[in-house]
C-alpha cells in the first residue's frame, strides 16, 4: 500500500501504513504485510471471484463533517450489499482514500477505527490500496472481493415472466434517514439516521439467493430504479404494487402523517440508500424465501408502478449519477 509524503507534524507515509492499515489486514498472508505494491490472491478451486467497487464523496454521498468512523463503515457496507446481491461471500478489500490537504492523523485514525470495527464484524481483511492528498473534498473508494460457487452468481439478467418480485426488508428508511441527518425530519430514537449511516447488507440471504432467486439487485438508487435494472438486464417488465412494500415502524409513522399517500409512497420507493435487495424468483421458489412479495414479472419492458391497483406516474425513478 503506497501513499504520499506527509508533513513532519504527523507520522510519515510508511508509519501511517504500519499504524493505521497493517492491523486491518488481520494477518492475512495475501496482503504481504502491506510491504509490497500489490497483493497475491490464491485461486479457490470450484469458485468464481466476484469483484465490486464503490466510492463515497464528501458532500455527495455523506454530509461534510460526518464522523469518519461512520463514513468508513458505510463504505464497507455499501460494497458488501453488492456482493450480497450476487450471492457471494465476502473475502477481502482494497482501499483508496484521497484526503483533503491538512487532514490530521487523528482524523485518519478515526477512519481506520471504523474499518477495523466492521472488518472484524464481517471478517474482512484489508489486502492493499493507496492514499493521496487532494485540494478538494474527501473521496474514499473500496474494491471488495468475494467468492461464489462456480457458475452460481445471481445476476440481474435471470428474471422470467411468471416470476414474483420480492424485497428483503423495509423500503424508504435510507431516504428518510438522510432527511433526519440533515435535520429535516424528527427522529427521536435515531433509528432512521442509523439506517442511513450504517446500512445493513443482507449477507444473511446469500445462500437462499443462490438456491432460489432468478435475479437480484441491491437497492441503492431506489426500489423503482433498481427494479428497472433487473427489467433491462432480463429483457422483461416488472409490475410493482407500492402499497405492498414493507415499511419499518418509523417509515409507516411518517407515511401516516403525509397528506398525499400516493406521493409519499413514491418518495419511499425512489429515495435510495436502503441497501435492501429486490429480487425475483419462480413462485415455487419464492415460497421458500419467505420474503415480502410486491410484484410480478411479465413479458415486455420497463417497470409499471401501481398503488392500490391504479397506475402511478413515477417521474424521477431514483438516484442517477450525473
Amino acid at each position: 500500500m503506497s501513499g504520499p509524503e506527509d508533513s513532519p507534524a504527523q507520522p510519515d507515509e510508511f508509519e501511517q501504513i504500519a499504524r493505521l492499515y497493517r492491523p486491518l489486514t488481520r494477518g492475512a498472508p495475501e496482503a504481504l504485510g502491506l510491504l509490497d505494491d500489490a497483493a497475491v490472491i490464491p485461486q479457490r478451486p470450484g469458485f468464481d471471484l466476484v469483484v465490486t467497487k464503490d466510492a463515497l464523496v464528501e458532500g455527495v454521498h455523506f454530509p461534510a463533517g460526518e464522523a469518519l468512523d461512520l463514513v468508513a463503515r458505510k463504505l464497507l457496507r455499501t460494497n458488501l450489499s453488492d456482493l450480497a446481491a450476487m450471492g457471494a461471500e465476502p473475502y477481502g478489500y482494497f482501499l483508496a482514500v484521497a484526503w483533503p490537504s491538512g487532514t490530521d492523523f487523528a482524523a485518519r485514525q478515526l477512519f481506520a477505527d471504523g474499518l477495523r470495527l466492521d472488518g472484524e464484524a464481517f471478517e474482512l481483511n484489508l489486502l492493499g490500496g493507496d492514499t493521496v492528498s487532494i485540494s478538494g473534498p474527501m473521496v474514499a473508494s473500496l474494491t471488495l472481493l468475494g467468492w461464489v460457487p462456480q457458475g452460481r452468481a445471481v445476476r440481474r439478467a435471470g428474471a422470467r415472466p411468471g416470476d414474483l418480485v420480492m424485497v428483503g426488508g423495509p423500503i424508504g428508511d435510507g431516504g428518510l434517514g438522510l432527511r433526519a441527518v440533515m435535520g429535516q425530519l424528527d427522529d427521536p430514537d435515531g433509528y432512521l439516521a442509523e439506517r442511513y449511516r450504517l446500512p445493513r447488507p443482507r449477507l444473511d440471504l446469500v445462500a437462499s439467493l443462490r438456491n432460489q432467486a432468478s435475479a437480484c439487485a441491491d437497492i441503492s438508487d431506489g426500489l423503482i430504479a433498481d427494479a428497472g435494472h433487473i427489467a433491462r438486464a432480463s429483457g422483461v417488465a416488472l409490475r410493482l404494487a407500492l402499497d405492498r412494500m414493507p415499511l419499518s415502524r418509523a417509515g409507516a409513522t411518517w407515511l401516516a402523517d403525509q397528506p398525499d399517500r400516493r406521493q409519499a409512497l413514491m418518495t419511499l420507493a425512489t429515495s435510495g440508500d436502503d441497501y435492501e435487495l429486490v429480487l425475483t424468483a419462480p413462485p415455487e421458489a419464492a415460497a421458500g424465501l419467505g420474503l415480502p412479495v410486491i410484484g410480478v414479472v411479465e413479458a415486455g419492458e420497463g417497470v409499471e408502478v401501481l398503488i392500490d391497483g391504479k397506475p402511478a406516474t413515477t417521474g424521477q425513478r431514483g438516484w442517477t449519477h450525473p
